[in-house]
């Protein structure tokens, strides 16, 4: 290390003495020929010649340089004059050392600037101004000094490109945030801070997150990097504080950065893409679409909706070059915007003004698609109509969702030209588009890639259960109280049976349609919204408000091309998922046949206006309707009840029946069940404690019924259940080797006897293809890989009660007993015997009545008599039923010593 000459004074240098001792300046000769002040000969010249400026450079430079012995000294202070060797540092320590001098040469010189008066104290080490003095590339390497050992290897490379960005990125000198963003030193700081972030961010188990996403997006040949808006604001505040405000501008620098981090990593990822999109989810605020205003405009925004209307995909402009037909040059490029059309002024080359031709080779061109979004039918206010708004979808985000999705959408809130606007309301009314940056499926969101280990280890520890198949039927619809033969269908439709297409020529299908009739007031429409919460992919609809067209298709003229298009209906819009059907009974008959292709082939004719095609409706149909004249009458058969025709019946795989019959008992149950819901579930119930809550949920547990008794199946979280339907849904696929194909057929040339001797629903081949759905929807509800003999049993069960109920009551009770063996598999003994002690109870109180025309506060069942239906549904042993729950909480009691069953009313 070299010092400057230096003279006696230490720091100082004396201009005043020379080295022969002649008191002149120092230098007069060097100085004269550092100025050019002589001539070729050695003489001065004067000062007029030299007010063309100084020759630094001229022939004497060299002498500047020659060497002098008594200035080119050295001061012996702060020399380390010794011969010990030194270790080489690491980079660590010397950033250490030089920090520590820093701030001792610091310390000194505002020491001595106050002792000497010459300035105040602070100014010359003041940390803003010397932020501002530094050269950008020392402030650089200095607050490397600053930063972690990640962040300062993964800023090696980036310190010598980018030597002018700027520290302080949250001073914005008064200027507005796009302002600022526009200039070059912020645009350079931001896009460092985001690479930083990409490379340098990890997870809780120290993995850099971001690498493995790159990795993950090269391997998939993909364009899109995801970027959690909440990470990045925990990380880079300033980056999420003007991200949301110039979207635009800031998206572009982060693409920039990421396509840079991309290449670090990946070089030759430039023959597969040449550019890298940052996609920003889990944006804090969700607007809804109608209260978009002129506030979020050019801004980013989060909304949701239903995708109703897509175009096809055109190409778009991106990079234009142009062809001047005069000369052959080529003008550009131009980069295309969305709002206006990019014209060049004149040709470089001849001065023409065109018109030129777009150079087809050379223009690059993108992917564009425009789609509309519609408020979900859920968050609509009552009395308003659903708003929607137009959205365009650029690059890799086209053909992301079809109509029908219900999506998540970020993007930016943009203002469009549109002259037709003009002209019905005035001038200038813009039009309002969003220009999408990230979308998501609410079905991606409930797909098994969103399951974790987690779910998946539970999911697979409720498989292995015994009793899974009697939990989920008590967690359907947990409010409502009873009708587990309802519960039943509605679990088996939502897991569904296997679709088959053998060779591609005939499909069958898979899913399984519900029909739930019944007395007013015994909840069928709070089962459809039940279903429309639960399951993925709903859509709900009502027969009074739902037409023909708007059940599977119709035909319109695209206000903005004037062609004719087609726009899906709601059995479109439920391709594998449910549609719900409330009121089925009140949809007109010609509505109502339209359906008839969708329930059984599950696609959806059109040949209207020149378009002939064929749509998928590949979705369960669960529907509710009312009998005629409000009451179901047990008297006469199912189809004389309802007003609907056999075809559509036959297509049903599963007919509920629900009466609204009376029972002492049960009703006095269903009081405490519904009273004890409102009360634990009211919304000013804040007050109460713990301990309390728990023990009202406990006593409604112990008084809601068989399913949810003491030593009954325990509820599964209703998130859970969701879990666990999709998972059964998207990977169990059983097959029928192991089947009983002998027994299906003793009973289906059974139920053809009876139907045609009662006149019921008439048994058709429909039917046993809807054993085989139900038996396999049985196998899946298990995770089974093959359906078992219990899976055949079930659904002959499940069957047989659908059939049975639709009959007249006297033919009822006949075929209850014809076909006892079915109806009793893996029903609970205990369950079956209150069933026929209640029957025996309600014959005693009827003889009562017409005998002696009173009530009876005590019924008196002789237990002979029970022993004896007992016997005819194959149960010998009825010792273990009276020491049950079941029988001591209906109130029976048993009298040994007189053999009587007792019930107090």
């Amino acid at each position: 290390m070299t010092s400057p000459r230096t003279t006696s004074s230490p720091g100082r240098l004396d201009l005043t003495s020379s080295p022969g001792g002649r008191d002149l300046p120092p230098f007069e000769d060097e100085t004269d020929a550092l100025l050019g002040n002589e001539d070729d000969d050695g003489r001065a010249r004067d000062d007029d010649e030299v007010e063309d400026g100084e020759e630094l450079f001229g022939d004497q430079m060299e002498r500047d340089y020659r060497p002098i012995p008594q200035l080119d000294t050295y001061e012996g202070e702060g020399l380390d004059s010794s011969a010990a060797d030194y270790d080489v540092i690491g980079v660590e320590q010397r950033l250490a050392a030089e920090e520590e001098m820093r701030r001792r040469d610091r310390a000194e010189g505002r020491d001595a600037a106050a002792a000497e008066g010459r300035m105040r104290r602070g100014l010359l080490y003041d940390e803003s101004e010397d932020e501002e003095s530094e050269q950008p590339l020392a402030r650089r390497r200095r607050l490397m000094g600053d930063r972690s050992q990640t962040q300062r290897d993964s800023m090696a490379d980036d310190m010598e490109e980018l030597p002018e960005a700027i520290d302080n990125l949250e001073d914005m000198k008064g200027h507005t945030v796009k302002e600022w963003v526009s200039l070059a030193g912020p645009r350079l700081e931001i896009k460092l801070r985001f690479k930083m972030f990409l490379k340098t961010y990890v997870d809780t188990n120290g993995q850099s997150v971001y690498r493995e996403k790159i990795r993950q997006m090269v391997e998939s040949n993909k364009q899109s990097l995801i970027v959690n808006y909440n990470v990045l604001a925990s990380n880079c505040q300033v980056l999420a504080y003007f991200l949301p405000e110039v979207p635009a501008e800031m998206l572009k620098i982060f693409d920039e950065a990421a396509w840079e981090v991309v290449l670090g990593i990946y070089p030759n990822y430039t023959r597969i893409h040449n550019h890298v999109y940052i996609r920003i989810a889990e944006l804090p605020l969700m607007e809804d679409l109608r209260s978009l205003r002129q506030l979020h405009l050019n801004q980013l925004i989060r909304t949701s909706g239903v995708i109703t209307t897509t175009t096809s995909v055109l190409p778009q402009l991106n990079m234009i070059k142009f062809d001047c037909p005069k000369c052959g040059f080529i003008l550009g490029p131009f980069y295309q915007n969305q709002s206006q059309e990019i014209k060049p002024g004149s040709c470089p080359e001849c001065q023409s003004n065109g018109p030129f031709e777009i150079n087809m080779e050379q223009t690059l061109y993108q992917n564009y698609q425009r789609v509309t979004i519609q408020e979900s039918p859920g968050k609509v206010a009552a009395g308003r109509l659903p708003r929607s708004k137009e959205t365009i979808l650029l690059a890799d985000l086209v053909d992301s969702c079809k109509p029908g999705d219900e999506i998540e959408l970020t993007g930016i809130y943009r203002n469009n030209y549109d002259g037709s606007l003009n002209m019905a309301n005035g001038f200038p009314v813009f039009a309002t588009i969003i220009e999408a940056n990230y979308v998501t499926k609410r079905d991606d969101k409930l797909a098994v890639s969103s399951l974790t280990d987690e779910d998946q280890r539970q999911i697979m520890a409720l498989a292995k259960d015994q009793r899974i198949c009697d939990r989920i039927i008590a967690s359907i619809a947990p409010s409502i109280y009873g009708h587990e033969n309802i519960k039943r269908a509605i679990a088996l439709a939502l897991f569904s049976g296997e679709p088959k297409d053998p060779g591609g020529k005939h499909q069958v299908r898979g899913d399984i349609n519900v029909l739930i009739c019944g007395d007013p007031g015994t909840a069928k429409s709070q089962f459809l919204k039940y279903i429309e919460k639960t399951a993925p992919r709903v859509v709900f609809t009502t027969g009074q408000g739902a037409s023909a067209v708007g059940l599977t298709a119709f035909v319109q003229r695209s206000p903005v091309t004037k062609e004719w298009t087609l726009e899906a209906g709601a059995l479109v819009l439920a391709d594998k998922g449910v549609c719900l059907i409330d009121e089925f009974d009140k949809m007109n008959d010609q509505d109502r046949t339209s359906i008839h292709e969708a329930m059984e082939q599950q696609s959806i004719s059109i040949s209207k206006a020149g378009i002939v095609t064929s749509l998928q409706a590949r979705c369960s149909i669960i529907s509710a309707a009312n009998p005629i004249g409000g009451r179901y009458d047990p008297t006469m058969t199912f189809s004389d009840n309802v007003n609907l025709t056999e075809p559509i019946l036959s297509r049903f795989d599963v007919l509920c029946v629900v009466r609204d019959t009376v029972d002492a008992i049960e009703d006095e149950r269903l009081a405490r069940f519904v009273v004890n819901s409102h009360v634990r579930h009211h919304p000013k119930k804040g007050d109460e404690t713990e301990a309390q809550q728990m023990e009202e949920e406990e006593e409604e547990e112990s008084r809601a019924g068989p399913t949810n008794s003491s030593g009954g199946p325990e509820k599964i979280p209703q998130e859970l259940l969701k879990k666990y339907i999709i998972y059964a849904k998207e990977k169990v696929h059983p097959k029928l080797h192991r089947m009983d194909q002998d027994k299906v057929a003793q009973l289906y040339a059974q139920l053809r006897r009876e139907s045609m001797a009662t006149g019921s629903v008439p048994i058709t081949v429909r039917h046993i293809e809807s054993i085989i759905r139900l038996a396999e929807a049985q196998a899946k509800l298990h995770l089974r890989e093959y359906v078992m003999d219990e899976d055949v049993n079930m659904a002959i069960r499940v069957t047989l009660e659908s059939f049975i109920d639709a009959q007249k009551y006297a033919v009822m009770r006949n075929m209850r007993k014809a076909f006892s063996r079915y109806l009793a598999y893996h029903r609970d003994n205990d369950e079956l015997l209150l069933f026929l002690l209640k029957q025996l109870v309600q014959d005693q109180l009827t003889y009562q009545r017409s005998r002696f025309g009173g009530e009876m506060d005590i019924v008196e069942i002789q237990e002979s008599d029970f022993v004896e239906k007992a016997k005819q549904m194959d149960i010998h042993n009825v010792a273990t039923f009276y020491q049950s729950s079941v029988f001591k909480r209906h109130r029976f009691t048993h009298n040994r010593k007189r053999h009587v069953i007792l019930q107090t009313l």
